[in-house]
């Protein structure tokens, strides 16, 4: 099993929302939300530090202390962080049973990969793992067909993993459209034991798509991106109900995707410029 080095920690975050003193970002405005006044998202702002080539930048990046790691469909580009030389390369091609990755992070000199069926119905999704040394494709772990929808990305916990689930407008399942996408929490074992719905205002501005990337960052709180937009959503556990709550929206010159942290627990990620064919190590600011 993946062991849990970045926690999305509900606890936590459950009792740090709860004795609170005051508005705990910096009195903003306050919203309407569910019949509820909430605080409203902080506007933030992320800094490019490298920019790479890499061609196989499209659907998401990783990196480990030495390398990063382009994603496409079906195919993995690995590359030195130092200089952006290529190392390595992994393919299913041209005829692939592994069709869609969507993401990818890197645990335990491991690549843990989401992947999907994308565009076919119906939607179902699996777990690839890879060696990062020798970029040989190592397990695999199918999760079927289910009702939540497309796997784009997927995270280590504690107590099993955290995932999320997309639905298209007029693609896969044709009575669900984009609203419908959702994050679940799942045991070692992959069976469900919870979950929540983001937040309209976020469902909203990723329509017609869902959130393609995700990520729980060394604060623990959730990060996510959507498809094409150049922002990624700061997300929280919520002290009651099904939605989580949004806290910051922070702007990066990315296109939406999938993303990855830094190893060394520092707020810099690993995102693609799919239109260019880039990968880009950007450092996202603290939440306040």
């Amino acid at each position: 099993m993946i062991k849990a080095s970045r926690l999305f920690m509900l606890s936590a975050l459950l009792s740090a929302s709860a004795t609170a003193a005051g508005p705990a970002l910096g009195e903003p405005v306050l919203r309407q939300h569910d019949g509820k006044s909430v605080p409203a998202p902080v506007m933030l702002k992320a800094k490019t530090l490298t920019v790479y080539d890499a061609a196989e930048a499209d659907q998401g990046a990783a990196a480990d202390e030495r390398h990063f790691y382009a994603i496409d469909n079906s195919t993995i580009g690995k590359y030195m962080l130092s200089d952006g030389s290529p190392v390595a390369q992994w393919s299913d091609l041209p005829s692939p049973a592994i069709e869609h990755l969507n993401s990818c992070y890197v645990e335990a000199a491991q690549l843990w990969c989401a992947n999907s069926n994308y565009p076919a119905a119906p939607m179902g999704s699996s777990i690839e793992i890879f060696d990062t040394e020798t970029m040989e494709h190592r397990a695999t772990h199918s999760l079927g067909m289910m009702e939540e929808g497309s796997l784009t990305w997927f995270a280590a916990t504690e107590d099993g993993f955290l995932a999320s689930f997309a639905h298209y407008d007029r693609r896969g399942v044709p009575y669900k459209d984009h609203r419908y996408s959702s994050v679940v929490t799942f045991d070692k074992q992959w069976r469900r034991t919870g979950g929540w719905l983001f937040p309209q205002a976020i469902t909203d501005l990723m329509a017609p798509y869902a959130a393609s990337g995700g990520a729980i960052g060394p604060d623990g709180r959730l990060y996510v991106s959507g498809h094409d937009r150049p922002e990624i959503y700061v997300l929280e556990a919520p002290t009651s109900g099904p939605y989580l709550t949004h806290v910051a929206t922070i702007s990066l010159e990315i296109e939406g995707q999938a993303f990855s942290f830094a190893p060394d627990n520092s707020q810099i990620i690993y995102a693609v410029d799919r239109k260019l064919g880039l990968v880009k190590a950007i450092e996202l600011p603290k939440i306040p």
